[in-house]
C-alpha cells in the first residue's frame, strides 16, 4: 500500500492495475525479453537437457544417503543445476523470509535476522518491509545464493499454528500488500524470490497430509487474494507450493490451484516449485508443478528420467516439460541472473543491515497495555528488577528451516530432544541482542537485578524490593510443530501472577510466535508485545521502554479472549498424532481434514465480527505514547478522504485503518485501506485512500461480483473500536480476475 508522505497527502493505491504499475522496472531486471529469451533457449536445448531445470538436490549432509554435492553448491536448502553451454545459471537456494538461514553454521557465516513475520506485519510499513527485503536479498547474492525461499504469506486460520510467526497476519490486504513490497525489495538484487506456501498452509501437525477444505469463492476472497495482491506487487520469480492438501488434492499436485487458478486465470508466467518433500509423484508435472525440490526427501526423484521418459512418449509429458523449462528460464531472464550473476564474496554492511533490522523491529514491538502511564520508564527508577525469558543472555527466535543467526552463532540453544535429521532445526535459540545489556545501557543511573525465573520465590522477592518489575515472557514457536493452547509455557503465568501480585508496577514483555492469553493482564502496570525480535531486539525493546522510541505497531493478528472463540476450539489432529516435525502419514491411508468452511473467508477479526466475539485485544490494536484523532471521513466512488491529528504532547506515528461495516444492507467487517502516518505533535495530514473493489465484492467464476446499493464505511483504530459510519451508494459491478502485471513479461 504504499510509500512515502508527500506534501500533505498520502496515496494508497490498491487497485491490480495500480499494484502492477509498481513493479520493478524493466531497464533494471531485463525482463522486457524474457520471454522471448526464453523460447530461443528452449529451441536450443538439447533432449537430455530439458530435465536438468526440473528438479534439485538439498546440499546439505541431511538423510541415511545424502545426494553428493556439487562444487559450486553452496550449503543451503537447495541446488539446481544451470546449463553451462547455453549460459544458464545453476539454481543456488536459501531460505530467507526473515534472513539467509543458518543452517547449522555449516557455511560458517551469519546473517542478519529480520523480526519475525508477526513483527514486520505489525509495522503495517510496506516501504520499511521492502527495505528489509533488499536488505536480506542483498546479503543472500554476496553469499552466491540467487533464489531465496522467502515470501510467506499464508493467512493466520489458528493462533497456534506454529508456523504463524513467519507469516504476516489474518488480513489479506495487509498480508498481500507487505510481501508483495517484502519480495520487491528481494528481487531488486537480481534474484529470484518465492511467495509461499501456495496454499490453505494453516497447520503443521500432520502437514504433508491434512486436508484443508474450503470453497473456492472463500479461498478466493481470503488466502488465494492475500497471495494475488502480493504477486500483482512483487511479482516473484517463483511460488512454493505447500505441503498440505487442499480439498482432497495434495498442494504441489493440486490441477485447480497450479493450472486453473495460479496459470490459467491469473496467467502467471513463473514457475511453481514444491515444498521440500511436497512432490506425490510424476503426474504432479501435468497438475502444474514445474520443479521438484529438495529431490532426496521425497519417494523418488520423478521430474528426472522418470519424466523425460514419460516426455519421449505421451505428448501431454513432452508438452508440459516445455512448458516447465520456458517458465524456470523466464524467471532467470526476468531477474536478470545471467547478466549479473551472483557470486560468494560480496560486501556485506553489517552495521547498516542491522540498524533495518532494528527499525523493524521498532515499529513492529505493540504496546498492549499502559496503565498510570508506567511507560515510557521514568529516569527516576532507581531499582529495577528484571526477571526471566533468558534476558541476561538474549533475545527469542522461532525454529525451523527460517532460523538465523549472526556469525557468531546463537548465544543460547536449547534442544527440544530428540536424535532425528532434523532435531538441530528445533531447538530453542536466542540471538545476540541482550535485554539487561540494553536496558542499562539507557539508566546507567539504576540499580538493575536479574532473576531467570526459575523459582517464583526468588524473583517475588526482587520485585517486592524494586520500584519497577519487567518480566520477559516467551513463547517459542517453530516450523513443524503447533502450540497445544495460547498459554505461555513453563509455568510462566504463574511467575508473572506472582510478580504483579508483588509489585504493581510490573511491565510485561511478550517475546511469542503468535496470541497467548494473561489471565494476569489486569493486574500489569504495562504490557508489550515483542514478537521475535531479531538481530537488534534488545535495543528496540529498550528503546520503547524508555520512551526513545514512540511505540506505533499494530496487531496484524487477532489475540482471542480464548480457545472457545476459534472456529475449531481443538487444533485437527493434535489430540490423535504425535508430534513430528515431517508431518507425514503415520500409516498409509490415514485421514486428517481441516474444515476451513467453517469461517470461510472470515479469519480472525471478521470471524469475531460475525459472531459477536470481543477478543482479548483486537485485530489492528496498538497503543502509543501520544494520542491520535482522525476525522472527516469521505468516501467517493473507491475514494476516500480524511485528516490525522496528533493531539498529544509526543511526535509519533500512527496507522489509519479504514473499515467497510456495511455492505448491500448487510452488516460486515473488512480492512479496505490503511496508511502508516508520522506526526510531529500538535500536527495533521490528510490521507487519501483507494479502495481494491476485490474488497466489496464477492469471487464467483474466476471473478468478482459487487452488488449495488448502500456501502457503508468507518475509521478505526482497530477492527473493534471504530468511530461514526459514513454512507454511500455504489452501483454493481462484475469483472473477470484477469492476468498479472505483464511488466515483467
Amino acid at each position: 500500500m504504499m510509500n512515502h508522505l508527500r506534501g500533505s497527502t498520502v496515496l494508497i493505491a490498491a487497485l491490480p492495475l495500480a499494484f502492477g504499475a509498481l513493479g520493478p522496472a524493466l531497464a533494471q531486471n531485463g525482463a522486457s525479453d524474457a520471454s522471448a529469451r526464453a523460447e530461443a533457449t528452449l529451441r536450443r536445448m538439447r533432449p537430455a537437457e530439458k530435465t536438468v531445470l526440473t528438479h534439485g538436490i538439498m546440499p546439505l549432509p541431511i538423510g541415511e544417503n545424502p545426494p553428493p554435492v556439487p562444487a559450486e553448491a553452496i550449503p543451503g536448502a537447495g541446488y539446481v543445476a544451470g546449463i553451462p553451454r547455453l549460459g544458464v545459471p545453476s539454481l543456488r537456494e536459501t531460505d530467507a523470509s526473515l534472513g539467509v538461514a543458518y543452517v547449522f553454521g555449516l557455511r560458517k557465516d551469519g546473517a542478519t535476522a529480520l523480526p519475525s513475520g508477526l513483527a514486520m506485519a505489525s509495522t503495517w510499513n510496506p516501504d520499511l518491509i521492502e527495505q528489509g527485503g533488499r536488505m536480506i536479498g542483498g546479503e543472500a547474492r554476496a553469499k552466491g545464493f540467487n533464489v531465496l525461499l522467502a515470501g510467506g504469506v499464508n493467512l493466520v486460520r489458528d493462533p497456534r499454528n506454529g508456523r504463524n510467526f513467519e507469516y504476516l497476519g489474518e488480513d489479506p490486504l495487509l498480508a498481500g500488500t507487505l510481501v508483495g513490497h517484502a519480495i520487491r525489495g528481494i528481487q531488486s538484487n537480481n534474484i529470484i524470490s518465492t511467495i509461499k506456501h501456495f496454499a490453505l498452509n494453516g497447520q503443521e501437525t500432520g502437514r504433508k497430509f491434512v486436508d484443508a477444505r474450503i470453497g473456492e469463492a472463500a479461498a478466493r476472497e481470503s488466502d488465494l487474494l492475500a497471495f494475488r495482491i502480493g504477486m500483482e506487487i512483487g511479482q516473484p520469480g517463483s511460488v512454493m507450493c505447500a505441503y498440505n492438501r487442499v480439498n482432497g488434492e495434495q498442494a504441489c499436485a493440486n490441477d485447480w490451484l497450479l493450472n486453473r487458478v495460479l496459470k490459467g486465470s491469473w496467467g502467471y508466467k513463473g514457475f511453481v516449485m514444491s515444498d521440500w518433500g511436497a512432490v506425490p509423484g510424476l503426474d504432479a508435472a501435468l497438475k502444474g508443478l514445474d520443479q521438484q525440490s529438495g529431490e532426496q526427501l521425497d519417494p523418488g526423484l520423478f521430474f528426472g528420467d522418470r519424466l523425460a521418459a514419460a516426455a519421449r512418449t505421451d505428448p501431454a509429458y513432452a508438452t508440459r516439460l516445455d512448458d516447465m523449462n520456458r517458465r524456470v528460464l523466464w524467471a532467470i531472464y526476468a531477474n536478470g541472473l545471467d547478466r549479473v550473476p551472483a557470486r560468494p564474496g560480496g560486501a556485506i554492511d553489517v552495521a547498516a543491515n542491522a540498524a533495518v533490522a532494528q527499525r523493524v523491529a521498532e515499529q513492529g514491538i505493540v504496546l498492549l497495555r499502559n496503565e498510570r502511564n508506567a511507560l515510557p520508564l521514568a529516569a527516576s527508577a532507581r531499582r529495577i528488577a528484571v526477571i526471566g525469558g533468558y534476558a541476561d543472555t538474549g533475545v527469542l527466535s522461532g525454529a525451523g528451516s527460517s532460523q538465523v543467526q549472526g556469525k557468531d552463532g546463537p548465544a543460547l540453544s536449547i534442544p527440544l530432544g530428540g536424535d532425528g535429521p532434523f532435531a538441530s532445526f528445533i531447538a530453542q535459540s536466542y540471538h545476540r541482542s541482550v535485554p539487561l545489556k540494553a536496558l542499562r545501557a539507557l539508566a546507567p543511573q539504576a540499580d538493575f537485578h536479574f532473576r531467570d525465573g526459575r523459582y517464583i520465590a526468588d524473583a517475588v522477592a526482587q520485585a517486592k524490593a524494586a520500584d519497577v518489575a519487567i518480566v520477559f515472557a516467551n513463547q517459542w514457536a517453530t516450523e513443524g510443530l503447533d502450540q497445544p493452547d495460547l498459554s505461555l509455557p513453563n509455568g510462566q503465568d504463574a511467575l508473572i501472577d506472582a510478580v504483579v501480585r508483588a509489585n504493581p508496577n510490573t511491565i510485561v514483555v511478550l517475546q511469542t510466535g503468535g496470541p497467548v492469553l494473561m489471565p494476569w493482564l489486569d493486574r500489569t502496570a504495562a504490557v508489550v508485545e515483542a514478537w521475535f525480535p531479531g538481530a537488534r531486539g534488545a535495543e528496540a525493546i529498550a528503546n520503547v521502554l524508555f520512551g526513545r522510541v514512540n511505540p506505533s505497531g499494530k496487531l496484524p493478528i487477532t489475540f482471542p479472549a480464548g480457545t472457545s472463540q476459534l472456529p475449531r476450539p481443538q487444533l485437527d489432529g493434535f489430540d490423535t498424532l504425535e508430534p513430528d516435525f515431517a508431518g507425514g502419514m503415520p500409516r498409509p491411508g490415514m485421514t486428517l481434514q481441516a474444515n476451513y468452511a467453517i469461517e470461510g473467508s472470515d479469519l480472525g477479526y471478521r470471524w469475531n465480527a460475525r459472531k459477536g466475539h470481543q477478543a482479548l485485544f483486537p485485530f489492528g490494536y496498538g497503543l502509543s505514547y501520544t494520542q491520535f484523532g482522525m476525522t472527516g471521513l469521505r468516501v467517493d466512488g473507491m475514494k476516500a478522504r480524511f485528516e490525522v491529528a496528533n493531539t498529544g504532547q509526543r511526535d509519533g506515528a500512527t496507522i489509519a485503518q479504514l473499515y467497510l461495516v456495511e455492505r448491500a444492507g448487510k452488516p460486515v467487517r473488512r480492512l479496505v485501506g490503511f496508511q502508516r502516518v508520522q506526526l510531529g505533535r500538535g500536527a495533521s495530514q490528510r490521507v487519501d485512500l483507494v479502495i481494491d473493489p476485490r474488497l466489496l465484492a464477492d469471487a464467483v467464476s474466476e471473478g468478482w461480483s459487487m452488488p449495488g446499493g448502500r456501502y457503508r464505511f468507518a475509521l478505526g483504530n482497530d477492527a473493534e473500536h471504530l468511530g461514526e459510519a459514513i454512507t454511500t451508494q455504489l452501483q454493481a459491478r462484475r469483472w473477470s480476475d484477469g492476468p498479472l502485471p505483464t511488466s515483467l513479461q
